[in-house]
């Protein structure tokens, strides 16, 4: 049995995989700066999109959507423009979020929301 972590890092490589299919560059993985994690931080045209990624096992649940709370968000946003200055980037900014429900005997299903939140 794949432990949580294995889990959520299965998760985000599908997630990766599937906005490669969409016409995303990744640019970084599990990229962290003080107390946040940025999964996935990709260019989608003139966006440089940061995206948070929810693996579950198991059937497709609504609670993955409820983990953003205003808290984690900051510290997405304060990442997000910590990556910008770093990079010397001036693109558009755009927060997505992904699930990945890993059901037994199927295929995974993807849910991408782009535009998930601004903080």
């Amino acid at each position: 049995m794949a432990t949580h972590l294995e889990t959520g890092r299965g998760g985000e490589q599908l997630a990766a995989e599937f906005l490669e299919q969409k016409g995303h560059q990744i640019l970084e993985r599990n990229w962290r700066w003080d107390k946040a994690e940025i999964d996935i931080i990709s260019r989608d045209g003139d966006f440089l999109v940061f995206t948070e990624v929810k693996t579950r096992s198991g059937y497709p649940v609504p609670e993955a959507y409820e983990t953003l709370d205003e808290h984690k968000m900051a510290h997405y946003a304060d990442a997000a423009e910590a990556y910008l200055e770093w990079k010397d980037l001036d693109l558009e900014v755009r927060f997505d979020f992904i699930v990945v429900w890993l059901i037994p005997y199927r295929d995974p299903l993807i849910r991408h929301f782009p535009f998930a939140f601004n903080p």
